[in-house]
Parts: structure tokens; sequence; C-alpha cells
């Protein structure tokens, strides 16, 4: 799971340029997320992606972009589907 934390006055002026459905969509594109949800979190503009990580090295290409353009505050954590949980849990059992 990433979080986006959006900084307010970078996001503003891209919205105010017309950039920001682009920059929105190259990215998705690029991430190709399995799901992604927006709006306001902590009083902030924030997007909620859900992205397959297959490898670290993935981070820059994944976090860069929302550094330089929209000034954002990530967060990464590991979250699974209940298909994932099921197979961590027999896996945990069979161990």
């Amino acid at each position: 799971m990433l979080v986006i934390h959006m900084d307010t006055e970078k996001t503003s002026e891209l919205i105010e340029n017309n950039g920001m459905e682009q920059f929105m969509q190259s990215v998705l594109e690029r991430l190709r997320p399995e799901a992604a949800y927006f709006g306001p979190h902590e009083g902030m503009r924030t997007g909620f992606v859900v992205i397959d990580l297959e490898d670290p090295s993935q981070l820059p290409v994944i976090s860069e972009p929302f550094f330089s353009q929209l000034g954002a505050r990530i967060e990464m954590f590991p979250v699974m589907t209940p298909d994932d949980v099921r197979t961590g849990l027999q896996r945990y059992a069979a161990g």
C-alpha cells in the first residue's frame, strides 16, 4: 500500500496549471495499481494506492515523481489480500 500525502501548495499550482490530470494519468499508467483512491486525510490531499511491489529497487521509480512534482510525503507498507493471508497461515502451520 502506497499512501501519498500531497503538498497543498504544489498540488494547487499543478491543478491551476491544468497539469494534475495528466500527471496522475501518467503515474497511474506506470504503476498499474490494483486499486487507487483519493481524498482528504490528515488535512491533505491524499492518495491510497495498492500496488504489487515485486522488487525494492522499484521504490525510486514509484516515489520520485510524487516527491518532485507534488512535494509529497510517502508511506509504504505491506498489505495482503485474503488469499495472501490464507497462504501465509498455511505456510506458518506447515512450518
